[in-house]
């Protein structure tokens, strides 16, 4: 009788033109032990507008413990192979730590494709060995391998508010880093704890950076700067000028023992001494950006002299 009523089911499925449900795969948790592994990827391309209407296009590097769910966040312009480097080094920095793994999302300035496939770029893997990680690759098409990382995405929708809001890249920055505290400080929904907590157990088993020698080895002293609107630069917490025809170009930093080198392609047009004060002026510089707006260039000097020196007042109290 169950033979007979099992192919009589097997007739009406036939007739009816009906499919049996296909089992759906489960995916398992994906958890790690403390200093195992951490996570990378870009929040990439995200567009915004300064209260200026200054346009910003933010790439924001994301780094993940996987144990505590910890994340360090940073504000890059490129995502280039040097970018990547830097980064890892600064969350190294930053975590007290490496990993023993990392797990990269499939970026080209990772992986190389080749005719046998996915490969890992020989100076990133050399970067690895240098810093005592292995590297691992999220596999095609299956995202839940890297969905530690991809659950921050909550980044993004704390970013958004804030387009419109902001100051100028400087301002973005000081943002980009209160929401960094403000993710750390959260309860995370898988582990029902906030990561900075479990992050206190987790950089116990990190292993320690290299020598200063090899830290150094990897870091390019130079990097890009946009020109903004007062006719400075953003370096490290202050702003340094140069003249005012260089306004919203691209421009190359260089740091020479105490002085900062500032280049458009291969002409050198400013060079300050590196400073806390927050904002650094040539007087030269400042004069030429008041031109434009004074038209009794009589009174220029006084007034620019005076300014200057309010400017540095404000700043030192």
């Amino acid at each position: 009788m169950k033979s007979f009523e099992f192919c009589t089911s097997l007739y009406n499925v036939k007739r009816k033109g009906l499919k049996p449900t296909k089992k759906a795969s489960g995916h398992p948790r994906f958890e790690t032990p403390a200093g195992k592994q951490a996570q990378v990827d870009w929040k990439e391309d995200i567009k915004l507008v300064s209260r200026y209407g200054e346009e910003f296009v933010v790439n924001v590097f994301n780094y993940k413990l996987g144990y505590s769910r910890y994340c360090y966040f940073e504000y890059r312009k490129a995502k280039t192979q040097q970018d990547v480097i830097e980064c890892l080094i600064n969350a190294f920095k930053a975590t007290g730590g490496v990993p023993e793994e990392i797990l990269f999302d499939n970026m080209k300035t990772v992986v190389d494709i080749t005719n046998e496939g996915r490969k890992i770029n020989n100076k990133i893997k050399a970067f690895a060995n240098d810093f005592g990680f292995k590297i691992r690759l999220c596999k095609p098409r299956h995202s839940y391998t890297k969905g530690k990382v991809e659950s921050s995405n909550k980044f993004i929708d704390w970013l958004l508010p804030y387009n419109g809001e902001f100051e100028n890249e400087e301002d973005l920055i000081k943002i980009i880093d209160e929401i960094n505290k403000k993710v750390n400080q959260s309860i995370n929904q898988s582990t029902g704890i906030q990561p900075i907590i479990l992050f206190q157990k987790e950089k116990e088993y990190l292993s320690p950076l290299p020598s200063n020698d090899i830290i150094e080895s990897y870091m390019n002293f130079e990097q890009k700067a946009t020109v903004h609107k007062d006719s400075t630069i953003y370096y490290k917490g202050s702003r340094y000028s140069v003249p005012p025809k260089y306004i919203n170009k691209t421009v190359t930093l260089k740091t020479v023992e105490n002085e900062l080198h500032v280049y458009f392609n291969t002409d050198l047009i400013s060079v300050h001494i590196l400073s806390d004060k927050k904002i650094n002026y040539h007087e030269s510089h400042y004069r030429e950006l008041m031109e434009n707006l004074i038209k009794n260039r009589e009174d220029i000097e006084q007034i620019c002299t005076n300014n200057l020196n309010e400017l540095d007042k404000l700043l030192h109290r």
